[in-house]
């Protein structure tokens, strides 16, 4: 399971990356929805991370 936490935040990561680059590729100056879809992405990130949080204490806490 933490395996797969590692792995999926690294993905998610890179898919915002991705997403990121690509956004500024298309776009050269200021974009409402330019800016929107850097946002979700980002914030996609930001919720997995927290799930992963989660996951590591429900893990490790008992170990504890």
């Amino acid at each position: 399971i933490l395996s797969l936490t590692i792995g999926g935040m690294l993905s998610i990561e890179l898919i915002n990356t991705a997403i990121a680059r690509v956004v500024d590729l298309e776009t050269s100056e200021f974009h409402p929805l330019a800016k929107q879809a850097k946002d979700v992405a980002a914030a996609a990130c930001f919720i997995f991370a927290c799930t992963s949080v989660v996951i590591g204490f429900m893990i490790f806490f008992p170990k504890l």
